[in-house]
């Protein structure tokens, strides 16, 4: 480990460099990565290295997990529920079927219980790498939640299918009453551990005299708490944290200070930041451990190419015929029930099912299985699934990745009012915190207006819309009021977000971070 320290240090400089060239040249930063990575894997010298599954599954998953689950609108998850669900449960399962039955059919050696494992492993797009792509092109608000709120749960399915499919490979028999037990538990144990965990923390930050340092770690111990938690009890530990995460996102504001928000948030960017990097860069890697261990599975190089290429194009039309789906469901549907867009056009599933790309969890996922089964037998083919696993990370990530901001501007998606315009509502939000603040103002701090200069000059402010001036000197009494006005307007933010459908999410919290921000400078005043 120590030897191989320097390499890891120029690793990370590596990923910074390759950001900086994607952010320059448009191109999403996971495709890079995997292929640097892919390119320093044959580069004489280069240290081999061996990723550990556990390392990924304990370490990378949880705090990715977690501070995805924390960016996520809940009220957009909810609105879009039925097509999250869609996608994250019915289309993951109706992938590893596909997967299996292909692999069954053509390659040799594969048995329905091993194409049900590969197709557990491959079925769940990456998040990351999505979210990476549309950062470059606009898409309509709703693709985007459908697609953040689908990477939530997809990962804890495809995980739910493998392990299933573990058993049936091992033992040699799936018995269905004991699956759909084992299912319930995972799913409703996994939610339930998250939100208990969840609800622990909360009571935590809320009850013990931490400061802000004590909170960020605590923020860092809870997604690994939720995860080992779960897992020791046999539940999913996936779930535990999408679930956990998106309850104390939901309620971050009732048991964290504005400096702990501020500061653990740029604590978890740049953790993030690091992990997701390394993630993609090991993914490159490992490529000569993975193609070097297609020999002991008698199975050619290009042999083992031309199967990675046919799960992969089972992949990418398995994804299209279901975005187009679950329009006709929707269609159909709407006819019967309330559902939350009656007309969703047919241009919209081509962006949603051109953004398959497979990432971190099927390469973990592949990884995991074991060399030698409990019953002391080699595991059947375990070499080859993780080779197909490779090409269809590199395939998917490369050939979409490269082509989706093309087809997103060739497409052009029109705008489905979801939302108001991002300026209008921060015209309407700061009309209604002017609003609030000077009504506050003048029912319950008359008199202090009076006496106050500076109270009278930020009440003129609101009344222009604009923040208060900086070189105002505060008194302690006129921060006391300032902070009052100040908790008002979050509530008002607050419950604006929870009552008002069309407010998009993203820009209440833009101004939930401005009056944190608000809150820290009068630290200093």
């Amino acid at each position: 480990m120590l030897d191989h320290f320097p390499f890891y240090l120029a690793l990370i400089v590596l990923i910074v460099l390759l950001i900086m060239l994607g952010n320059k040249i448009k191109v999403a930063y996971p495709v890079l990565l995997v292929l640097a990575g892919l390119v320093l894997s044959i580069v004489p010298g280069v240290p081999v290295l061996k990723i550990d599954p556990e390392l990924i599954f304990i370490i990378f998953l949880p705090p990715l997990l977690y501070e995805a689950a924390w960016a996520n609108s809940w009220k957009e998850l909810w609105h879009w529920r039925r097509v999250i669900g869609s996608f994250a449960f019915v289309v993951v399962f109706l992938t590893a079927i596909s997967v299996a039955l292909v692999a069954n059919a053509f390659i040799p050696g594969f048995s329905l219980a091993l194409g049900f494992l590969l197709g557990g492993i491959v079925s769940p797009p990456d998040a990351v790498s999505a979210s990476a792509i549309l950062k470059f092109v606009k898409v309509p608000k709703r693709m985007a939640s459908i697609l953040e709120g689908e990477s939530l749960l997809n990962d804890a399915s495809s995980l739910i299918i493998f392990r299933f499919a573990m058993i049936a490979v091992a033992t040699g028999q799936f018995v269905f009453y004991k699956a759909a037990f084992s299912f319930g538990w995972m799913v409703l144990g996994g939610v339930g551990i998250g939100l208990l965990v969840g609800l622990i923390f909360i009571k935590a930050h809320k009850w013990l005299p931490t400061d802000v340092n004590m909170d960020i770690v605590l923020t860092l111990v809870t997604p690994y708490a939720m995860y080992i938690a779960a897992e020791e009890l046999h539940s999913s530990g996936v779930l535990a944290v999408v679930s956990g995460g998106l309850f104390l996102s939901y309620h971050r504001h009732s048991f964290l200070i504005g400096s702990s928000r501020l500061r653990s948030e740029n604590v978890w960017q740049s953790l993030v930041f690091v992990l997701n990097g390394l993630v993609f860069l090991l993914i490159g890697l490992d490529l000569t451990e993975i193609v070097s261990g297609l020999k002991e599975d008698g199975v050619s190089f290009m042999q083992a190419t031309g199967y990675g290429l046919l799960i992969t194009g089972v992949l990418i039309v398995g994804r299209m015929l279901a975005a187009y789906g679950a329009v006709i469901v929707t269609i159909v549907a709407g006819r019967f029930i309330t559902v939350a867009d009656k007309s969703p056009g047919f241009k919209a599933p081509i962006i949603l099912g051109w953004t398959g790309m497979r990432g971190v969890v099927s390469l973990a996922a592949a990884l995991s299985i074991p060399v030698i089964m409990d019953n002391g037998m080699r595991f059947p083919q375990r070499n080859l699934v993780l080779y197909i696993t490779f090409v269809v990370i590199l395939v998917t990530l490369v050939l979409q990745g490269l082509t989706l901001p093309a087809l997103i501007r060739k497409v052009k998606i029109q705008n489905f009012n979801d939302h108001f315009p991002e300026e209008e509502t921060e015209n309407r939000i700061r009309e209604a915190l002017a609003k609030d603040a000077l009504a506050f103002l003048k029912e319950s701090h008359q008199d202090d207006m009076n006496r106050s200069l500076t109270l009278q000059r930020l009440a003129n402010l609101w009344e222009l819309q604009v923040k208060a001036s900086e070189g105002n000197v505060y008194s302690s009494e006129v921060k006391t009021i300032y902070l009052e006005v100040l908790d008002r307007q979050r509530q008002l933010l607050l419950n604006m977000n929870r009552q008002e459908q069309r407010v998009d999410e993203e820009v209440v919290r833009k101004f939930l971070h401005y009056i944190d921000l608000e809150e820290e400078k009068l630290k200093y005043k």
